[in-house]
């Protein structure tokens, strides 16, 4: 896949993003429902930054090359 992920989308998703997820899981408590589905959000942020690459970006970037 082509990256499609500026530095700074990259940036703002590993510093901000998925740190702010893990701490907001820890304190509604990571067993609860919403814990986990927050755990699972920071991961694909963790994933996504580190790959450069955001698979729900892709439709709308294809999108727009095709118009």
């Amino acid at each position: 896949m082509t990256k499609n992920m500026g530095t700074f989308d990259r940036g703002l998703r590993a510093l901000v993003v998925a740190p702010a997820a893990i701490v907001v899981a820890l304190v509604l408590g990571a067993g609860t429902v919403f814990g986990v589905v927050l755990f699972v959000v920071a991961g694909i942020m963790l994933a996504a930054a580190a790959t450069a690459v955001c698979p729900t970006s892709t439709p709308v970037t294809r999108r727009r090359e095709m118009t």
